[in-house]
C-alpha cells in the first residue's frame, strides 16, 4: 500500500497469495527435528490451492486477451508488435521480431492454447495429463523469460507449476526413491483394463486439443508457400462486450469467482455474501484476479518518453536510464528477476497524457533539485548521469516512437 502504483503490479499481488498459499501448504513436521518418519511434504487438502491459484493465474491470462476485442488478438497479430512495444524487451525479443509472420500468428494460437485450453488439465485424474500441462506452462515461462524482463514473475509462475508434478517424478531429483508401480501404471500382456481406459483418455484429450485447435483458429498448411495459415473464426465477433484495461494492474476477486471481473455485468449479479465475505478479507490482498496483456500496446510503434535536461535551454543533453530504451546505438538489457520499477512506470506513463502519472512530476521536480535518492534510481554510476556535477537548470520531455530495425540494419 505504501508503494502506491511503484508496487500495485499482478506479480506483487501474486507473490503475496502465493505467500500465504505456501503457509497453508508448509508441513507442521517440517519444525520437528529428526528424520521424518515418511516422505510426504503436503497433505491432500491445501496443495489443491496451489493449483487452483495456478488455474486462475493462467486461464484468467488468456480469457482477457479474447474479452478484450482487442483487434491484435483476435487478428492473432499481437506478437508482431509485443516483442518491441513490452516495457524492458530483452535481446531475445529482437531475435523473436524478427521471426516470419506466419510463426507470430501461430505462436498467438498456442498461447491461446495454454493459457485457455490446457489449464484444465492441471485437475486431470491421469498424472501424464497433468505432467503434460506442466512441461506446457514451463515451455510458455522459459520463452517469456528469454523474450522479456518481467522480473520473479515468471519463476514464480514456474514454482506454482510444480505443485503438478508427483513424488514419482521428483523423487530421484530430491534423493527419494521412486514410488513403485501400480496395477495400472504399466501394460503388461493382456492389458489391465484400466491402463487401457486411461491410454484411451490420454490420447482423446490430445486428439481433442489439436481438433480444437484446428477448428477454432481455422489452421491451413499452405504447402505452395511452405506456411501455415492462420485466423480466428467469426464465432467471437457477435454480441460481446469487453472489458477495457492494462496490461498490470488489476482488481481482486473473490475466490469462489475469480474471473467476475473479466465481464463486470456477471459480477453484479453475485450473491450478496460473496461481496460481503470478500470484503473481510480485501485489505490483506490474499486472493486477487489476474490477466495480462488485456490489450496490445504500440501498433504504431512503441511511444517513449526522452528526459532531457539544459542549463541555457538551447543546448539539451539527454538523461539515459539504467534499463529503459533510450539510446537507439545501446542493445537491450537482460534485467531479470530484478524490476526497475521507475523505468517501468516511465512505460506506463509513455501510454497517456502526463496528467495520467501524477508522480513524473515529482520525479522531474527531484531531478531538478539534484536529489541523491532519485538520482540513483536512474544511474547508479555517477559517471554516466550528465548532471552529476548540478543539477540541470530546465527539464523537459519528449515523446518518440521506437521501433525493434530489420536484420539488415545496422
Amino acid at each position: 500500500q505504501v508503494g502506491q502504483v511503484f508496487l500495485y503490479f499482478q506479480w506483487d499481488s501474486l507473490l503475496l497469495e502465493a505467500g500465504f498459499v505456501a503457509v497453508l501448504v508448509a508441513p507442521l513436521r517440517l519444525l520437528r527435528r529428526g528424520p521424518s518418519p515418511g516422505w510426504r511434504p503436503h497433505d491432500p487438502v491445501t496443495f489443491w490451492a496451489v493449483r487452483w491459484l495456478l488455474f486462475r493465474l493462467m486461464f484468467a491470462s488468456g480469457v482477457v486477451k479474447l474479452s478484450s476485442r482487442c483487434p491484435t488478438w483476435w487478428g492473432l497479430t499481437a506478437l508482431t508488435y509485443h516483442y518491441e512495444s513490452q516495457c524492458i524487451p530483452t535481446p531475445g525479443a529482437w531475435l523473436a521480431h524478427q521471426l516470419p509472420v506466419w510463426v507470430q500468428k501461430l505462436s498467438v494460437v498456442a498461447t491461446y492454447v495454454i493459457e485457455v485450453a490446457v489449464p484444465p488439465l492441471f485437475f486431470a485424474p491421469l498424472r501424464r495429463l497433468r505432467l503434460f500441462a506442466f512441461y506446457c506452462q514451463v515451455l510458455l515461462q522459459v520463452l517469456i523469460i528469454l523474450t522479456g524482463n518481467y522480473n520473479f514473475f515468471n519463476a514464480l509462475t514456474i514454482v506454482l507449476a510444480f505443485s503438478l508434478l508427483d513424488q514419482q517424478h521428483v523423487g530421484p531429483c530430491l534423493g527419494r526413491p521412486r514410488r513403485r508401480h501400480g496395477p495400472t501404471d504399466t501394460p503388461g500382456w493382456p492389458p489391465r483394463a484400466g491402463w487401457v481406459l486411461g491410454t484411451l483418455l490420454e490420447l482423446g484429450t490430445y486428439g481433442l486439443l489439436l481438433y480444437g485447435t484446428v477448428r477454432c483458429f481455422g489452421l491451413q498448411l499452405d504447402w505452395d508457400r511452405g506456411r501455415l495459415e492462420s485466423r480466428v473464426g467469426a464465432w467471437g465477433h457477435r454480441g460481446h462486450r469487453g472489458v477495457r484495461g492494462d496490461t498490470a494492474g488489476a482488481p481482486p476477486a473473490a475466490p469462489q469467482v475469480p474471473f467476475t471481473y473479466i465481464e463486470h455485468e456477471f459480477n453484479g449479479k453475485l450473491w450478496a455474501g460473496i461481496h460481503q465475505m470478500f470484503g473481510a478479507v480485501e485489505k490483506f490482498q490474499v486472493v486477487n484476479s489476474y490477466g495480462l496483456f488485456r490489450r496490445m500496446t504500440g501498433v504504431g510503434g512503441r511511444p517513449e518518453v526522452i528526459l532531457e535536461g539544459s542549463y541555457d535551454g538551447h543546448s539539451w543533453t539527454e538523461i539515459e536510464f539504467m534499463y529503459k530504451p533510450g539510446n537507439v546505438s545501446a542493445a537491450p538489457a537482460v534485467v531479470a528477476p530484478h524490476q526497475p520499477r521507475l523505468d517501468w512506470q516511465l512505460w506506463f506513463a509513455a501510454l497517456g497524457p502526463h496528467q495520467s502519472s501524477p508522480w513524473f512530476s515529482a520525479l522531474v521536480l527531484r531531478l531538478l533539485q539534484g536529489q541523491p535518492d532519485v538520482i540513483r534510481l536512474v544511474q547508479t554510476d555517477e559517471s554516466r548521469y550528465p548532471f552529476h556535477g548540478r543539477p540541470p537548470t530546465f527539464l523537459r520531455a519528449q515523446l518518440y516512437k521506437y521501433w525493434f530495425t530489420a536484420p539488415g540494419e545496422a
